[in-house]
């Protein structure tokens, strides 16, 4: 029976391109769907992510005997104070900054002058004004002269222009009620998303229980055991994550903040909440939220000292928080492959607006428990998950069809420098691959030019591959050669190969395993 394609769609056979498009048509429509929905869709994804985060408090206070209902509205209530009251507090420091950027101007203005008195004395805006003026008269010159020689000014028989008048526009005071049709456009669409989002944690808390038993219905009731641990397993691994990163990134936030309290940058909060929301951004959130703080530090001081300190601030933080931090916590990645980061950082970006660049990672992590936990989306794993696609004998195998072996010995040198012995690594993955081909070539699916290619891959892997052998597998004895007269090495005689094989064998000359008595070696080599 032929092993089953981790992309469900892709089938063999005459029907495998309708199967194709079929899945294409799927993918739109739930593409297309979100896009419609995402007034609806965007507060459910995150209320499901908010009640991950919340379920480990739930537990715990269930643990304890609290009943459902007041254990929900305890864990709700004290989510959202945290949430609203850093809402708050980001908009008093963002009003404050506001009021106190004028003062910052002369500093801004003196460094501009600076930096322009800077360039004049070193003749840099000299030569940029050459340069510039030196172009203009060569285009001016190649354009020629006006025709006529008139067009190109007035004449002085001409009467003047009219003088314009001056309109000045008066817009009517607004009214009462557009005041405050103004005020409810820009809070209520926030405020409804809020409620919404509230709505859908509690009512996700509060049918838990409920929710699991439905998903399991659907997942396949008939395997009871299976599903319940798939669902355990999966809630799990994605509430651990989502709690360690709100916890780890608030850390993060806090000691930005505090940094910046510290070298004396104004309103420290408001960018501790930055770079605690831009945490969740892969790759380019931390650079976002140090934009900001650099150029304010540049503006509020003279001198050059609290811009340094602030990007060292952040540039010390981000390799702490990446290089040992993060690897602690998560162990060795998210289960992300970095191309699948991006790709879906910029998906879920141009999907949902800015809401979906914070959401990226967690709804992506989400899918992939899916596709690890539920065959039917395991094509999810495959394309987004930091797995390899291939196992090392089918790696090595395409490597070999074709012909780079570069990568084949790149391949084998990671795995002897982990401690593996060569000939561990020709056991189990290039005589895997072979088999491979083997049965390819007893198919007819091999031709002449493939078989050289593996053959001359094998070969050169090999010789790449002579400086990680540290001992010797068998015996070399080295063979005075005689030259025949025409110049030719002539043929070692019988009597020295008996000679050969009485010679002693030399301690350490042979691999553990070869030093017993009639040791023998068998090399099945059926076919190239």
């Amino acid at each position: 029976m032929p092993p089953r394609s981790p992309f469900p769609m892709f089938g063999s056979g005459s029907d495998s391109r309708t199967a194709m498009l079929q899945g294409l048509m799927i993918g739109a429509i739930v593409i297309g769907g979100l896009y419609v929905g995402r007034e609806v869709l965007l507060p459910l994804a995150l209320a499901i992510l908010l009640s991950f985060v919340l379920t480990p408090l739930l537990l715990l206070l269930r643990k304890i005997k609290v009943p459902r209902v007041p254990a929900v509205i305890v864990v709700v209530t004290l989510a959202f104070a945290i949430i609203f009251g850093l809402g708050w507090m980001l908009s008093h420091q963002v009003a404050q900054l506001a009021s106190d950027l004028p003062r910052y101007q002369h500093v801004l203005a003196g460094k501009i002058s600076a930096l322009r008195k800077s360039a004049e004395s070193s003749g840099t805006f000299d030569n940029i004004a050459g340069a510039l003026k030196g172009i203009e008269d060569e285009i001016s010159q190649r354009a020629g002269p006006v025709p006529g020689g008139t067009a190109a000014s007035p004449s002085l028989e001409e009467p003047a222009p009219n003088k314009p008048i001056p309109v000045e526009i008066r817009r009517p005071e607004p009214r009462a009620f557009e005041i405050l049709q103004s005020v409810l456009g820009t809070v209520l669409p926030p405020l409804a998303t809020a409620g919404i989002v509230i709505l859908f944690v509690i009512f996700i808390l509060l049918q838990r229980e409920d929710l699991r038993d439905r998903l399991v219905r659907l997942m396949g009731a008939a395997d009871m055991q299976r599903t319940t641990a798939t669902m355990n397993d999966a809630a799990t691994r994605l509430s651990g994550y989502f709690l360690r990163q709100v916890l780890i990134n608030s850390a993060y936030g806090t000691f930005i903040a505090l940094g910046l309290w510290a070298i004396g940058v104004p309103s420290p909060i408001v960018w501790g909440i930055l770079a605690m929301l831009m945490r969740f951004v892969p790759y380019v959130g931390p650079f976002i939220a140090a934009a900001p703080p650099v150029l304010l530090a540049a503006v509020v001081e003279p001198g050059w000292t609290m811009v340094l300190l602030t990007g060292g601030l952040f540039l010390v933080s981000e390799l702490i928080m990446g290089q040992v931090i993060e690897p602690l916590v998560y162990g060795h990645g998210t289960g992300l492959s970095p191309i699948a980061v991006i790709l879906a950082t910029v998906f879920w970006t141009w999907l949902w607006g800015p809401l979906g660049l914070l959401l990226a990672m967690p709804l992506t992590v989400c899918l992939v428990v899916l596709g690890r936990h539920v065959e039917a989306l395991n094509f999810l794993e495959v394309l987004l998950g930091d797995k390899p696609a291939l196992t090392p004998a089918q790696s090595f195998y395409q490597r070999a069809l074709i012909g780079d072996s570069a990568e084949a010995t790149y391949q084998a040198e990671v795995c002897l420098k982990k401690g593996r012995p060569l000939v561990d690594y020709l056991d189990e993955v290039v005589l895997g691959g072979l088999k491979l081909a083997e049965r390819d070539a007893e198919r007819g699916s091999l031709d002449a030019d493939n078989l050289e290619s593996i053959e001359e891959t094998v070969d050169e892997m090999m010789d790449n591959l002579t400086d990680f052998e540290p001992r010797r597998w068998f015996r070399k004895v080295e063979v005075e050669v005689e030259e025949a007269p025409g110049g030719l090495a002539s043929l070692t005689s019988i009597e020295q190969e008996e000679e050969i094989d009485q010679l002693p064998i030399l301690e350490g000359a042979l691999a553990p395993g070869w030093e017993v008595e009639d040791a023998v070696l068998c090399i099945g080599a059926r076919t190239a």
